[in-house]
């Protein structure tokens, strides 16, 4: 049993020696202008700003209305340490949501950190079809590569009386997800399992089951950052560049056995992979394969349903 409580952790960022002289920081309006100014050769002016109202957010308990109505507000210095610490970290490219250990997803707040992907707007988007799709009561949905559990927490939050399950091969993972279900207050069922052995382990019958399984081939690193490169979990990113399906196959293999008849697939996919998930899922005699883009127009997501 996984036991909820509430636990202060104190910043364990190394603290910045104030010593040296820097732009003075005591309002809501020049500590922008000290965020933007220290990040202004790393991250697009734009960037910078977004970073900037993120930190005053998350400090001040602000939302954005308020930091512009309070410009002039000043902070209390154990603000503007943890701004200048926070500040310092950014430069490293360390990502924001692991920095803060927390990001927004669906509009719920959840945990992160080096062990979990950060959850993407595409994989809300994904979301989002599930319970605009789905209004049936009771379903009983496998959610496959949990990581901080932004999938599962978000569907059992959203859909009525629905019964959740989710995998993921990284125990560190699944503590983080257990912790996130905890927080957004959700009953799920967690299985620490490598679904690649997916033979070796008893699964109920289910109405969903959606994955977002690593889907970046190897050859695609290049384009990647480093904030990406340098902080995120490979093992839920990368697959190899000689069989990008693998995943999707291995999945699309278990939901033949185990997804009810009329049961329905959803993928988040590589947008380059379309076409061969479309073929993937027919030879698994799967049925209404919807491919669908993203809000980039990217080809983002497939789901179908199986048939018999």
């Amino acid at each position: 049993m996984y036991l909820c409580f509430q636990i202060r952790i104190e910043n364990t960022i190394d603290p910045i020696p104030l010593s040296k002289p820097m732009e003075k920081v005591n309002t809501i309006q020049s500590t922008i202008n000290y965020i933007k100014n220290e990040l202004k050769e790393i991250y697009p002016a734009r960037e910078t700003e977004s970073l900037a109202y993120i930190l005053l957010e998350f400090i001040l308990k602000y939302n954005r209305i308020q930091i512009q109505l309070n410009k002039n507000e000043e902070l209390k210095n154990l603000s503007v340490s943890q701004i200048k610490n926070y500040t310092k970290a950014l430069k490293t490219k360390k990502p924001i949501q692991y920095i803060l250990g927390e990001t927004e997803f669906y509009d719920l707040i959840f945990k992160v950190n080096e062990h979990t992907l950060i959850p993407r707007p595409e994989t809300e988007e994904l979301v989002h079809a599930i319970i605009n799709e789905n209004p049936v009561s009771g379903l009983n949905i496998l959610d496959i590569g949990t990581g901080s559990g932004c999938i599962p927490i978000s569907l059992s939050k959203n859909l009525n009386k629905a019964n959740l399950a989710s995998a993921d091969i990284s125990s560190e993972a699944i503590e983080k997800a257990k912790e996130n279900a905890c927080i957004n207050d959700v009953n799920i069922k967690f299985f620490n399992r490598d679904i690649l052995r997916w033979e070796d382990f008893d699964w109920e019958n289910y109405d969903i089951i959606v994955s977002n399984p690593p889907y970046v081939t190897e050859s695609e690193k290049e384009k990647m950052d480093a904030n990406v490169l340098d902080h995120e979990p490979h093992t839920a990113l990368f697959v190899s560049n000689h069989d990008p399906l693998l995943f999707y196959r291995t999945i699309a293999n278990l939901a033949s056995k185990y997804l009810n008849t009329n049961g329905k697939l959803y993928f988040e996919i590589n947008e380059s992979l379309g076409k061969e998930m479309i073929k993937l899922l027919e030879r698994n005699n799967f049925t209404n394969i919807r491919l669908r883009k993203d809000i980039n127009g990217k080809d983002r997501m497939i789901s179908a349903i199986k048939s018999k």
